[in-house]
């Protein structure tokens, strides 16, 4: 076993990141429940929420950097939902082979309708928690997201 030893915040890290992976499981199971009837999954949905809030038509690898996972997943997952209706391809001005990606009307109409759900279940879900300590959440959570996506860039950079 190596020498050094966890700080206390390293300590309270290490817990926290164990509490967010479990949490993430819970959040996908409980994602898939909500909008299985819609013929969604968490992963389908999480896609369709990076689509549906972004400010424009963006290529699949913006999306996946977005949203922090691999390209290739996302590539496969708006496959499907292209084949569906739910998502087009859109030309790019930018580059010739990545497309731009867009909800359809369909895939508009499946996001509200995944939405509709979601509503009634957060709130149930943040009816105990204050506002104050969410966001405090949400800035320890964007502070370690910074600077993970800092490192991977700087590490990106290094790379042959």
């Amino acid at each position: 076993m190596a020498d050094e030893q966890w700080t206390k915040a390293g300590e309270a890290v290490t817990a926290l990141i164990l509490d967010v992976f479990r949490l993430n499981g819970r959040l996908q199971l409980a994602g898939d429940r909500l909008v299985a009837e819609l013929g969604l999954t968490s992963a389908r949905w999480q896609i369709l929420g990076a689509i549906a809030y972004a400010e424009r038509a963006e290529t699949v690898a913006w999306h996946a950097r977005t949203m922090g996972v691999h390209r290739q997943g996302v590539q496969r997952i708006v496959n499907e939902l292209e084949k569906e209706g739910i998502v087009g391809f859109q030309p790019n001005p930018h580059h010739k082979r990545a497309h731009l990606v867009a909800l359809t009307t369909k895939g508009q109409a499946l996001f509200e309708a995944a939405i509709a759900l979601q509503v009634p279940w957060v709130n149930d879900l943040s009816k105990d928690l204050s506002v104050a300590d969410i966001s405090t959440a949400q800035q320890v959570i964007g502070h370690m997201k910074k600077h993970l996506e800092e490192v991977s860039s700087t590490q990106d950079e290094g790379s042959p």
